[in-house]
């Protein structure tokens, strides 16, 4: 090695000044939001607007303390400095704002979708709910049976059977009444 410097090694020289300039983003963020926010407020129009009738009040009622003549050159290059600090703080606290609204953006999307596969979900469970409920024992079918079962004697069935078909054509009656539109029989 003629000059005993290796190039698989990183140097561990001085470091240059583009790295005194990397500042952390989030940091430069929230300092340009807190800026704009502030900038955004009467607060700042109320000072700044004392400010500027104080300022050329002195300058042109008091002779003795007049540090900036008539035409304001002084006063013109604050608001020229302010200005051309406060629109980049603007932008980068805009643009952070539209970085959060597209997250938020799509943190609702993913939600809707969520939203939406629980509703498919749900409607699928329902409609097989539906189906299984069809497939079902009816009521006249299970009261038919328990009645088989505890009768005691034939004379108990008879009755309970007629009483039962009446009920049946009582029910059919008037289901067709409804269908025609009439008045079910009392």
């Amino acid at each position: 090695m003629p000059d005993g410097r290796r190039l698989d090694v990183p140097s561990g020289g001085p470091r240059r000044f583009t790295g005194f300039l990397r500042l952390n983003p989030d940091s430069v963020g929230a300092f340009a939001e807190s800026i704009a926010r502030f900038l955004g407020t009467g607060r700042f129009l109320a000072v700044q607007t004392i400010i500027v009738v104080v300022w050329i009040t002195l300058n042109v009622a008091a002779v003795n303390l007049r540090w900036d003549p008539y035409p304001f050159i002084l006063l013109n290059l604050a608001f020229s400095t302010q200005a051309a600090y406060a629109a980049p703080l603007i932008l980068l606290a805009q643009n952070r704002q539209a970085d959060r609204d597209r997250v938020q953006a799509e943190e609702d999307r993913a939600r809707a979708a969520s939203t939406r596969a629980d509703t498919e979900y749900l409607a699928r469970e329902l409609a097989s709910l539906r189906v299984a409920v069809g497939e079902l024992a009816t009521r006249d079918f299970i009261r038919g049976e328990l009645n088989r079962l505890t009768s005691d004697d034939g004379e108990d069935v008879e009755k309970r059977e007629k009483k039962r078909r009446k009920r049946e054509r009582e029910e059919r009656e008037r289901m067709e009444a409804e269908a025609r539109g009439g008045v079910a029989p009392a």
